[in-house]
């Protein structure tokens, strides 16, 4: 691309910090990068990593680390873990957003985004920052890890997806209706490979915090990232919350094209909603409408702002809940629930029966406000995937605030149309409140290095892989079939996630969405086995447990049709080979209980992107792989520690992905 090639947003932000490769898409690129987020459900693990590499303190422009996903303290190992947490911030020099602050997401736009900066995060929503120009991406947790050391970001260039958004959406629907349509159209690997960057003239009626919305769920379409300018209305949104002077105008130039393009009309959408138990469901609410509902949820960074609780809030006004339904508030953070409460609206959804919860992700991640087993529960969070929410035979729904305000007052699903009152547009305050009491700024230097660790008794130390071996003989343990997700593979909730910085203990609740039996028989099967799985596998949450558990009980090789970006990094990371099917027959032949056998693993992973293997000693399957020469040698040594330990150098000299 020349110098006076009209460049997109996207291409500008990677120009800016391309410090490898070139911008053609499918090849290798390495970015350097500005910020990282971490949380307290993946940060865990990164603080491990980072004391298990030997980092003295981080090298980023800012890192924050924040308690939003568990909450719950039942017993004493969320709060012991949020102890660690805030001790290796102040030991490696991060900024730490206390419990009860807010969900990472709309905390981080508020108080630390800046347009133009490429963040990675522990967590797949980190993408919504994408909301004032940013270039965020969801990324497991030792990409985070050594993002913290100073060290580039390395990924397949993606495809820039242009989405031209034109016209105004109509009375009753938004923001989230305009994600629901995305996924309507293309499902949930339609952004696979893929920025999406959108532009046009219909983004003038959308503020920071629609765009959040919009950006966040992209990571429901399986992309690496949505971007928005940085026009006006990010402007107003930094001035908003105080910081105007990190407002940098971001635009793509005239003439500007992307690899592929679309366009939504939003004067035409109507009210959509998401159908157990997948994000890509999708249908008009007018389709489902009648359909009993006994909770609604609202809140999550899929629906972070001020105006998606108001909205609700003058829905409700004067009106009483449905006496079957249970109203759930999830504030997502301390500053929207002060000005919730300075508008009225706090008073609004308390009198109409509303339950709040404290601020945080909560009913998102299965922390708390399970639904009963089989019950409609209607939820303005990103995902639906079974059992996310706590309850293993779950029916959530996914939908806008006014759709799931519709069903608090009548009981059933309903389009909001067709409610008999005007549609309602909050007045929001020109000067949000800001309130950074509950964010620890980073120690000096000198004073972090004499922080001790507080680890509590649930804190175990990372295992150590072992090398892949040349010649392996794997049982194949499981065999699944198209978009399991990480919540399927390691379920989110109270009763999992208190165990995340404990991998031999949270190992025991992998797949019990499968098969309840595989932890089981994955300790007796004695030197290690394989899986095998369909289309899509992995999507979801970044959450590197759902690979270093199994991996903990054996998991040496998955063959799958397909994987999702993050968690096949993740494997990558954690020294498990991932191969791909090349004929789609080959699946079909392999069963649970199978055996394959691999030969000349090493020459064949270092010399070519095809690999073979014997099944059941009579069949011969070709496989291939997507592994650049770096990260099949860091599979070969048994993941991506283990490479840093066998190099002996200190990881800031380390230019490996």
């Amino acid at each position: 691309m020349g110098p006076s090639t009209p460049q997109n947003v996207t291409q500008k932000i990677i120009s800016e910090h391309l410090v490898d490769g070139e911008m053609t898409p499918g090849t290798e690129i390495g970015l350097r990068i500005d910020q990282t987020l971490t949380q307290d459900a993946t940060g865990t693990m990164v603080m491990l990593e980072l004391e298990a590499m030997g980092i003295e303190r981080v090298q980023t422009e800012l890192s924050a680390q924040y308690v939003d996903h568990n909450l719950l303290q039942t017993d004493e190992k969320n709060p012991e873990d949020h102890l660690f947490l805030q001790s290796a911030a102040q030991r490696y020099g991060l900024w730490f957003s206390k419990p009860g602050n807010g969900v990472s997401h709309p905390v981080h736009q508020a108080r630390f985004g800046r347009p133009g900066a490429i963040m990675v995060g522990s967590d797949s929503h980190t993408c919504a920052a994408g909301a004032i120009g940013m270039l965020a991406i969801g990324v497991g947790g030792l990409e985070v890890a050594m993002a913290m050391a100073g060290e580039p970001l390395y990924v397949a260039m993606p495809e820039i997806w242009g989405v031209e958004l034109t016209g105004e959406l109509p009375d009753w629907v938004s923001a989230k209706d305009i994600i629901l349509e995305m996924l309507r159209r293309h499902n949930v690997k339609g952004g696979v490979g893929r920025i999406i960057e959108y532009h046009g003239p219909g983004l003038a009626g959308l503020t920071a915090m629609d765009r959040h919305v919009i950006a966040n769920m992209g990571a429901e379409l399986g992309a690496t990232t949505s971007v928005f300018p940085s026009d006006e209305e990010v402007l107003r949104f930094l001035t908003g919350a105080g910081r105007a002077e990190d407002f940098a105008e971001i635009l793509a130039d005239d003439g500007a094209t992307y690899d592929v393009e679309e366009t939504i009309d939003l004067s035409t959408l109507e009210p959509l909603i998401a159908k157990p138990s997948s994000p890509g469901n999708v249908v008009p609410v007018r389709e489902v409408a009648g359909a009993e509902v006994y909770q609604v949820v609202v809140g999550s960074s899929a629906n972070p702002g001020l105006r998606d609780f108001a909205v609700v809030a003058e829905i409700l006004k004067g009106r009483q809940g449905h006496q079957a339904v249970s109203v759930d508030i999830n504030p997502t953070s301390r500053e929207i629930l002060e000005d919730l409460s300075k508008g009225g609206w706090l008073f609004d959804l308390i009198s109409a029966g509303a339950r709040i919860h404290q601020s945080g992700c909560m009913g998102c991640i299965g922390m708390g406000q399970a639904p009963a087993t089989g019950r409609n529960s209607l939820r303005t969070v990103p995902r639906n995937f079974p059992g996310r929410s706590g309850t293993d035979e779950d029916a959530v729904w996914l939908c806008s605030p006014e759709t799931a305000a519709a069903a608090a007052l009548t009981g059933v699903i309903t389009d909001p149309r067709d409610l008999d009152m005007d549609y309602p547009r909050p007045a929001l305050p020109s000067e949000p409140s800001i309130n950074t009491a509950m964010l620890l700024e980073p120690l000096p230097p000198e004073e972090a290095s004499h922080v001790e660790l507080v680890k509590g008794s649930n804190i175990a130390s990372l295992p150590e892989f072992d090398p892949l071996p040349d010649k392996i003989e794997l049982p194949v343990l499981l065999k699944m079939g198209d978009n399991i997700s990480t919540d399927e593979i390691l379920p989110a909730g109270a009763r999992v996630l208190p165990y995340r910085s404990n991998i031999p203990s949270i190992s025991d609740f992998l797949f019990t969405q499968v098969d309840k039996t595989y932890a089981t028989r994955a300790k007796e099967a004695e030197g290690g086995h394989m899986l095998i799985a369909g289309e899509n596998y992995g999507q979801g949450s970044s959450r590197e447990h759902a690979v270093i558990a199994p991996r903990y009980l054996g998991l040496r090789i998955v063959v799958a049709k397909s994987f999702a970006r993050i968690h096949w990094q993740n494997l990558a990371n954690f020294g498990v080979l991932a191969l791909e099917f090349t004929d789609p027959a080959d699946y079909d032949a392999v069963s649970k209980g199978s055996v394959l056998s691999f030969e000349g693993i090493h020459e064949q992973l270092k010399n070519n992107h095809e690999m073979t293997a014997t099944l059941d000693d009579d069949r011969r399957l070709t496989l291939r792989h997507r592994l650049s020469p770096r990260q099949a040698d860091m599979v070969l040594k048994g993941g991506r520690i283990a490479t840093v330990a066998k190099q002996n150098v200190k990881p800031d000299e380390i230019v490996d992905a």
